[in-house]
């Protein structure tokens, strides 16, 4: 078995298979995307202020003219892209990796001077060593714990390779980021939605201020999730995790994406108009009807529901950030199909999560007609992964509105030419505001 400290500094961007170079690049592409969608939400305004008025410094943050700390950047980045649940995730973890991971990158990188190349390397050594720091931390503990729990010890991987500390101090780094990591219970957030969310910002930020503090030879006890879950941790540069990231097409939790194309499966088949609609079933798993808010009043709570984003795709036969949001919160005809939503737990489902999430939907008719859907997953799982068009149009769609199509351009551009260009390249079309 490799040793993780190892990989986590000899990975190089030549060894990698061309399936994960150009899937590293896409991940880049879907995470900037959402990010630029992610500014327009009072979470990532309020986070992007706090940053700046409680964590000075130097470092220029993501989609903001303002500067802050490497932590504080990375906690108002991490935040920022969980605002809008459109990233990419990683089944078995339930969560995502790329989120906390890109958000504790950036800052380093910008410190460190490092080239495209060595940035593209580490993200996809971030995706490898996160996707088993997830789920040895899932088999270690016996709560349910946020993407930004793991996530703080994938980000320290990530810096104590950028900022090529040695093997002692990154075995420090690790440490003191899993001790330090925010050890939030997940299923909290789905009860009770609010500007929490996954975690993912306070593990960036964690990751972050642990690399920081190892270099300076800040010392700390060993990783549980790492030294001691030897199982977890084969097949480093050989069985690539970050070829089995979902992505969404929808910007809302992944446990409400199956019901959502149940139901949008059903009513185009039949081609049934939501009026028409009385009353609808869903047999999903248990962690799927836990999201249960149905006239939600924020943003948070939409992601956070599956009656109100699948009402939506009924209605507008699509979900965007827009739709859960603001004032599209009142439409009167998504509240009606919202409240005549009714949920079952099936065993079918329960047994296959969190693997695959599946959900089977009912629409019964004012006429009396009940029109059912076959057992549906969300798109885009790795099993039957977006196309490159897809993804690219994804984040056309989320940034373009934003930033402007010609930096969207310009970004976009920028990725595909990354392995051979500065870093620089890149992020001085990320570290301004949105407006310019």
């Amino acid at each position: 078995m490799t040793d993780p400290l190892s990989f986590i500094h000899d990975l190089t961007w030549d060894a990698l298979p061309d399936p994960v170079q150009q899937m590293a690049r896409l991940n880049l592409l879907d995470l900037i995307g959402v990010a630029a969608a992610g500014t327009q939400t009072p979470l990532s305004r309020i986070i992007r202020d706090h940053a700046c008025d409680e964590f000075g410094g130097n470092v220029p943050m993501l989609f903001d003219d303002r500067r802050a700390s490497a932590s504080g950047v990375a906690l108002a980045a991490g935040m920022t892209i969980d605002s809008i649940d459109a990233h990419d995730g990683f089944n078995p973890a339930k969560g995502h990796i790329g989120c906390p991971l890109l958000s504790g990158m950036l800052p380093l990188a910008h410190a460190a001077g490092v080239s495209g190349r060595d940035f593209l390397a580490t993200l996809v050594m971030g995706y490898e060593f996160g996707a088993r720091a997830s789920v040895a931390q899932h088999a270690t503990v016996p709560d349910y714990h946020t993407s930004g729990s793991w996530g703080a010890v994938t980000v320290a991987a990530a810096g104590a390779r950028l900022m090529a500390l040695d093997h002692d101090q990154t075995r420090h780094a690790l440490g003191i980021a899993e001790f330090h990591g925010p050890r939030s219970q997940m299923m909290r957030c789905i009860d009770f939605p609010t500007m929490l969310k996954d975690g993912s910002g306070w593990g960036a930020m964690a990751g972050v201020s642990a690399v920081r503090l190892a270099a300076k030879g800040f010392t700390g006890a060993p990783a549980i999730t790492v030294e001691q879950a030897q199982d977890h941790w084969q097949g480093l540069g050989e069985d690539w995790k970050i070829l089995q990231q979902y992505y969404k097409p929808y910007p809302v939790c992944r446990w409400a994406q199956a019901p959502i194309e149940a139901a949008l499966a059903v009513q185009r088949a039949h081609k049934i108009t939501p009026a028409r609609i009385a009353r609808i079933e869903v047999e999903t798993f248990h962690e799927s009807i836990r999201l249960a808010t149905r006239r939600p009043r924020t943003t948070e709570e939409a992601q956070y529901s599956t009656s109100f984003p699948t009402a939506v795709a009924l209605v507008r036969g699509n979900v965007q950030p827009a739709d859960i949001a603001d004032d599209a919160l009142y439409d009167p005809e998504i509240l009606r199909l919202s409240d005549a939503m009714e949920f079952r737990e099936h065993d079918y489902a329960n047994a296959a999560f969190p693997t695959r999430r599946f959900a089977r939907v009912s629409l019964v008719l004012r006429s009396g007609e009940t029109c059912q859907s076959d057992w549906t997953e969300p798109r885009w799982d790795h099993t039957a992964p977006p196309t490159d068009v897809e993804l690219r149009q994804k984040f056309r769609n989320l940034a373009a509105p934003i930033i402007g199509k010609f930096r969207a351009a310009a970004i976009e551009g920028a990725i595909d030419a990354l392995p051979d260009t500065p870093l620089s390249d890149l992020t001085r079309h990320l570290f301004q505001a949105t407006s310019r």
